[in-house]
């Protein structure tokens, strides 16, 4: 029988992901890298946004490890928002906001000796160190609590604020000043400006007591010393906090015009030396093995602590080669967290259901027994897509031995990096007679339309569109999230329930709430008498809505909810074309004019697939319908220019090619988009520098051909101020 063209892109999408990233031909790999970044870039979204996490650990790092190869060996079709863990949450309702002056970054994280290696090897291939040459480490426990980043001018505390999004935080100036270990002000010889970045937590003893009294008091427990930490940081009313265990482990810096050393070891003891508390545990390291053995060292003396971890931090020691290392969009090039393997229990599978998302992915659900792991009272957690329940991976390979899942069966559920909670495997010889096989829904169970699985995915999506609830009231949810328009009092729930009453069906009726529920209508009373709400509330809800009426372009080109574009892309398109009129315009033209699409592509990071979805996006007749209202009643800011004062470069675009010298490529693009210029993988008539190196081929050819200025990468060094680096 001859396979359809459907089922012959499934298998080759089955025998791509078997191959060897190396020995993918450049269409497989960019659609592997596709279907990789998506999902990955969906449990990332499922995990940090929606609290409704899909996929277990173990997967999740397949998923992650393969991606990352496959980008390797294929170099030219790695797209800039190759998704990473995201940074954090928006900032609460309730706070006022401060924006961080330097971004408060998350960490990339390794699982196994093999990742801890790789981390210095990358290091070594970034600043182009031989094997010879020292590289020393800071390793530290990971203190599982609050991120706090606390502001001093004139030595004397003025500023507080939590990590937030990693861009803005909550102001928690009040709280953070009732903590002992936080001083008020610091000594002479400490700089007028610095911003010092650690850790809130509580210890055991500490939050065992806080329990008790709460308990005594008939008011709510903690689940965890980390939840008691947080929800004490968080408080309005700062005589609760004061009133609270709180301790501080500092562990970096923010903006900090003069540091008192030249390596993290360095500015932790000066520190110490100013009345901050830094972790006692921490150790030098000078190689792979030395971390290796620090982490052996600290995983066995988690338990006897007194304060809860989950990992190690290393740390480049030098604070000349952690600048140079620099940054990722949401992780330091410089630093890696070594996580603990996660906590597991034994529990009851009692049921699965079916949840559709914003892009109608079914996206499976066990409802489990409640059982405890890791302090944590766990009853629900995930099961990935229908692969993972049935014992196979995403290539068709057995999982669990094979062994599948089965409503009534005995199964082990473990916390994955002590937070998500994941099933990990099932006990067959405690599985109940009778019990069947999960059959997973070929049909949308809001809608009833078709769910068919796509060539290459392993997730199936519910073909309905607009007409299915679900995901109309998910792309809603995501419109109004935290790292898209941030609109404070309009979470999941409100959402729901003004979708339900037929109040919001696109995001443009969420600004037109006022005008017809609000002080400028007659009905304020109708939207203040709403379940759990008020009139303060409705109040506040509204004047938050009015406030996120000129959001940040990124952050609107993001809320949009197109396809394969993350916050990462949203960012390099929103910088790339400025405005949002230049930035819609080159969309719609992209689809019909070369030049357009080839600017497109021309982004470092953006490769077929992306570009299509955007095109496609822009293409679509309801979409465009849809922002018609939406920018009647929202005006997109501006993106910020880089800020690179004195820079030749800013605002250029510039492409390399050929091999580096002085430099890896990495280092290269790093650095020249420090300094304000645009990096493109290719050239075009847009191109303002191309910088070759030996071996340079059609790249130059081309760029001598459009008149391109070209460069050498000593030509480069000196341009930009850098020619006596080595």
């Amino acid at each position: 029988m001859t396979d359809t063209p459907e089922k012959a892109a499934e298998t080759d999408a089955e025998k791509a992901a078997e191959k060897a990233p190396e020995a993918l031909a450049p269409a497989e790999a960019e659609a592997e890298i596709a279907r990789l970044s998506e999902a990955v870039a969906r449990a990332d979204l499922a995990y940090h946004q929606q609290d409704a996490p899909e996929i277990a650990d173990a997967e999740y790092d397949r998923l992650k490890r393969r991606l990352k190869a496959v980008e390797a060996a294929h170099p030219d079709l790695a797209r800039a928002d190759s998704p990473t863990a995201r940074v954090g949450a928006a900032p609460a309702a309730g706070f006022a906001k401060i924006r961080h002056r330097v971004a408060m970054l998350s960490l990339e994280n390794a699982f196994d000796d093999e990742d801890v290696a790789e981390f210095a090897a990358r290091i070594r291939r970034f600043l182009s160190l031989g094997p010879e040459e020292p590289l020393t480490f800071l390793a530290e426990p990971k203190i599982d609590g609050l991120s706090l980043n606390l502001r001093y001018e004139n030595r004397r505390l003025v500023e507080a604020a939590t990590r937030g999004d990693g861009t803005e935080g909550e102001d928690v100036t009040a709280n953070a000043r009732t903590i002992a270990d936080i001083p008020g002000a610091l000594p002479a010889e400490a700089p007028e400006v610095i911003e010092i970045r650690g850790e809130v937590y509580m210890h055991h003893d500490d939050f065992a007591a806080l329990n008790e009294r709460q308990a005594a008091a008939g008011a709510k427990t903690f689940a965890n010393p980390r939840n008691a930490a947080a929800g004490s940081m968080r408080q309005l009313d700062v005589e609760i906090t004061k009133a609270r265990p709180l301790r501080f482990f500092a562990y970096g810096w923010g903006e900090a015009p003069g540091l008192p050393a030249e390596t993290q070891s360095g500015v932790m003891a000066a520190f110490v030396g100013w009345g901050l508390p830094v972790n006692p545990r921490a150790v030098h390291c000078e190689s792979v093995e030395a971390l290796l053995d620090a982490y052996r060292g600290i995983e066995a003396d988690r338990a006897s602590l007194g304060y809860d971890i989950d990992g190690v931090v290393y740390k480049v020691d030098r604070l000349d080669w952690q600048g140079r290392l620099g940054f990722r969009s949401t992780t330091p090039r410089w630093a890696i967290a070594h996580k603990f393997p996660a906590q597991t229990a034994t529990t009851v599978l009692e049921g699965i259901d079916i949840q559709v998302g914003r892009t109608g992915a079914l996206s499976p659900v066990a409802r489990l027994r409640p059982v405890t792991v890791g302090g944590v009272v766990v009853s629900n957690a995930t099961l990935h897509n229908e692969d993972y329940i049935a014992g196979r991976g995403a290539s068709g390979e057995p999982i669990r031995e094979g062994r599948d899942l089965r409503i009534g069966d005995t199964v082990t559920v473990y916390r994955a990096g002590d937070v998500i909670p994941k099933v990990l495997d099932v006990d067959l010889a405690k599985r109940p007679a009778g019990a069947e096989p999960y059959v997973f829904p070929e049909t949308c169970p809001v809608c009833g339309s078709p769910a068919p699985r796509a060539p290459g995915e392993a997730v199936r999506r519910c073909t309905g569109g607009l007409i299915c609830e679900a995901q109309v009231v998910e792309r809603l949810k995501h419109f109004v999230s935290r790292n898209a328009m941030d609109i404070d009092g309009l979470g999941a729930k409100q959402v729901e329930l003004l979708h339900e009453l037929g109040w919001v069906t696109e995001p443009a009726e969420i600004f037109t709430l006022g005008p017809r529920y609000g002080p400028q209508g007659r009905n304020i009373e109708r939207l203040s008498a709403l379940p759990g709400w008020g009139a303060k509330s409705a109040e506040n809800l509204l004047a938050a809505i009015e406030a996120s009426r000129t959001p940040p372009l990124a952050r609107f080109v993001f809320a949009l909810g197109i396809r394969h574009v993350g916050e990462t892309t949203a960012k390099l398109l929103a910088r790339h074309y400025g405005d949002w009129e230049s930035l819609a315009a080159a969309m719609q033209r992209a689809g019909e004019d070369e030049a357009a699409r080839a600017e497109l592509l021309g982004i470092d990071g953006v490769g077929e697939v992306l570009a299509q979805a955007v095109i496609d996006f822009f293409a679509d007749g309801h979409n465009r319908g849809a922002l018609k209202h939406l920018l009647a009643e929202v005006t997109p800011a501006p993106a910020e220019a880089v800020a690179a004062d004195a820079s030749p470069v800013a605002g250029k675009t510039v492409v390399f090619t050929g091999k580096l010298e002085r430099m890896s490529r990495d280092e290269a693009k790093a650095r020249a988009e420090a300094l304000g210029a645009k990096v493109s993988g290719s050239v075009s008539a847009k191109t303002d520098i191309l910088v070759a190196g030996p071996g340079a081929g059609s790249k130059l050819k081309k760029a001598e051909a459009l008149g391109v200025e070209t460069l050498t990468e000593e030509d480069w060094l000196a341009l930009v101020g850098e020619g006596g680096t080595a």
